[in-house]
């Protein structure tokens, strides 16, 4: 399964266990405030000043190795 940038942070870190602790990694340590949840990944990413692109391509290529 690959992600994209309009999934929500609570889709992605239901979706594999990995997800979350890559996106801490990245700075969003507010995975457990509940108005991240109803966020996409790319409003997460513009609030953290992080590349969005980048970071699905780097989180689609762990989970690519995983399965």
């Amino acid at each position: 399964m690959l992600i994209n940038k309009d999934m929500l942070i609570g889709e992605l870190i239901q979706l594999d266990d990995c997800i979350a602790p890559i996106l801490m990694r990245a700075g969003m340590h507010c995975l457990g405030c509940p108005a991240s949840q109803g966020e996409s990944l790319e409003e997460a990413c513009m609030v953290h000043g992080i590349d969005c692109d980048a970071l699905v391509t780097g989180i689609n290529e762990i989970l690519a190795g995983r399965s």
